[in-house]
């Protein structure tokens, strides 16, 4: 991985107007005290929901596992809910143990809130899709639109240094140069990646 020359920022620069979409490979794991372990352990999701129907409510739990002893763990999803407000789709999904549906929830920042939950996500656990931009309006000028709908946690230095295979150094000496800039001329040195943030070369 080099620094930022001559010849690696031209490519930089032929980079005019696209979208860079950050997808998570695997699912953060749970850190949390195992009683059979007696040490706090790495839970780690199994992909599987737990549906429970009791009357006319039903309980759907996201199933997690010690990485050490299989322990399971149980992340509340719905409680005692009507099936009838949970989408179709979305509930078959449960019922199917949809391997996406299951990486979307590990995700849901508000459900993690809820259950207090320590995460730990693996280096480099994700990849970019990039596509290319059409709006007329933005076409001549150097953009990354970031999309970050899963909200994975990742400097954005770190995001481009990886992605243009050049050194975080470079990224963060373009950044405080202002050759690399936000929205408005916005800094951002200290940033991380943000769902919707729009970065600019000059």
């Amino acid at each position: 991985m080099g620094y930022l020359t001559e010849s690696n920022f031209q490519t930089i620069s032929d980079i005019r107007n696209c979208e860079w979409e950050i997808i998570p490979d695997v699912s953060p794991q749970i850190i949390r005290n195992c009683s059979k372990c007696g040490c706090k352990s790495n839970y780690i999701n199994t992909g599987s929901f737990r549906v429970n129907a009791n009357g006319n409510r039903v309980d759907v739990w996201l199933i997690y596992q010690c990485s050490k002893c299989k322990t399971t763990y149980n992340i509340t999803i719905y409680e005692r809910i009507s099936p009838k407000k949970i989408p179709r789709e979305e509930y078959e999904g449960f019922l199917a143990n949809d391997p996406q549906l299951a990486l979307e929830y590990s995700f849901n920042s508000n459900i993690l809130k809820r259950e207090k939950a320590e995460i730990c996500m693996e280096d480099g656990a994700y990849h970019i899709r990039e596509r290319i931009l059409t709006d007329a309006e933005e076409a001549e000028m150097s953009r990354i639109v970031i999309r970050n709908p899963y909200h994975i946690r990742i400097r954005l230095d770190k995001l481009i240094a990886g992605k243009l295979d050049i050194s975080r150094t470079a990224v963060r000496q373009a950044m405080k140069e202002k050759i690399i800039e936000g929205r408005d001329g916005k800094s951002l040195e200290k940033a991380f990646a943000m769902d919707g943030m729009v970065v600019r070369w000059k």
